[in-house]
């Protein structure tokens, strides 16, 4: 396994432990029976409170962070449209010592991102402002997606990355901002080849959400960046989220730094994702739990809704698969099956921060946990 995964399977491990271990503090609640839910790490606990879940995940992630020389974490786990948890681990600075805080330090959670752009999409199609079985091209103006196989690319092969594009990350990051080029003058430069017909097979594509974000531009006639903190951000009050790049003066302070661990050493290094609808995102915990809150109760946070229902059901639900007996994938979300618990979930990795979030929608949960490593 490459060494760039692991981290990666690292984060989706630790968001499996704490769900799905934690499942009997939830279910107790829905059943009088007595419930017994194995452990993902064979610890056999049967957590009955948020005291003692908290006191479970500061085991795991204390585990973590020493057995694989991670600096810094952050997690948040929520229920029945609470925040259940929301706590930082480490510190988000090893040079000047800051420990990690869950409602203000900024990590960088790579392709959970992408959900940001999917829900964005999926507003603009409630709108009427696209459709996600056209052909994207009419909402390109000044860009075209070649058609060698005379089948369009649709936003709903975007949204399950069966737009058949060629895997061709070239371009992805850059190390200073000075570097960034606008995401129109991306996608024409890194367009990659279109290998499949759309709609046959899946092939992860961060070229295919970079599209779909510029798309967003096109259509509501704002920066993506500008679109989703008018649109997302300011309703469910992500105050300390931003797709920005630099970041807003007032953020630049609290970012985590990502370090790797290599011969004995911590080593950092700045860097960034160039194009932001693919892994652009700034954002701390508790930010990220409003998104999941949002999300659990069918678009809904407060007396704010950002999505109906229906929009969210479709985003639920499973809307491809290479094959029946596996997994596929809902309109952006991958699925799932754990502890006989179906999930939905995303992951991201970029060189220095690996993250996962995780819904239980049966459940009404969700866990979000990002590493500085």
């Amino acid at each position: 396994m490459s060494t760039f995964l692991r981290p990666v399977l690292r984060a989706l491990m630790i968001v499996a432990i704490i769900s799905l271990s934690a499942l009997p503090i939830w279910a107790r609640a829905a059943s009088t029976e007595p419930q017994t839910v194995p452990s993902p790490i064979g610890l056999g606990q049967d957590l009955t409170d948020p005291q003692e879940l908290e006191a479970f995940v500061d085991g795991v992630i204390a585990a973590q962070l020493q057995a694989y020389h991670i600096p810094g974490a952050t997690v948040s786990v929520v229920k029945d449209g609470e925040i259940y948890l929301a706590k930082g681990y480490g510190y988000a600075d090893l040079e000047i010592p800051t420990p990690v805080s869950a409602d203000r330090t900024l990590f960088r959670p790579g392709s959970v991102s992408k959900l940001f752009t999917w829900t964005a999409v999926m507003q603009l199609a409630e709108q009427g402002k696209v459709d996600l079985n056209t052909d994207v091209n009419i909402y390109l103006r000044d860009i075209k997606i070649p058609d060698p196989y005379h089948q369009p690319v649709t936003l709903a092969h975007l949204l399950t990355h069966t737009a058949g594009f060629e895997s061709r990350d070239e371009g992805l990051f850059v190390r200073q901002t000075e570097e960034f080029i606008p995401l129109r003058d991306y996608l024409v430069r890194y367009r990659p080849a279109r290998i499949y017909p759309p709609g046959q097979i899946t092939a992860y594509s961060n070229y295919g959400a970079a599209l779909a974000g510029y798309i967003v531009e096109q259509v509501s006639g704002m920066l993506y960046e500008e679109y989703i903190n008018e649109s997302i951000f300011k309703p469910l009050g992500m105050t300390r989220s931003t797709f920005s790049r630099p970041l807003p003066t007032e953020l630049v302070t609290d970012l985590a730094v990502g370090f790797n661990y290599v011969d004995g050493a911590y080593q950092s290094q700045a860097e960034w994702v160039q194009p932001a609808p693919a892994g652009g995102l700034a954002t701390t915990a508790t930010d990220m739990a409003r998104f999941m809150i949002a999300h659990l109760q069918n678009g809904r946070y407060g007396d704010t809704t950002i999505l109906s229902a229906s929009s969210i059901q479709k985003m639920h639900q499973r809307q491809f698969t290479n094959d029946p007996r596996a997994n596929g994938w809902t309109f952006g979300f991958m699925e799932a099956e754990l502890n006989g618990q179906r999930i939905i979930w995303h992951g991201g990795a970029t060189c220095f921060f690996h993250s996962a979030l995780v819904l239980l929608p049966e459940q009404n949960s969700g866990v979000f946990v990002s590493l500085t490593a």
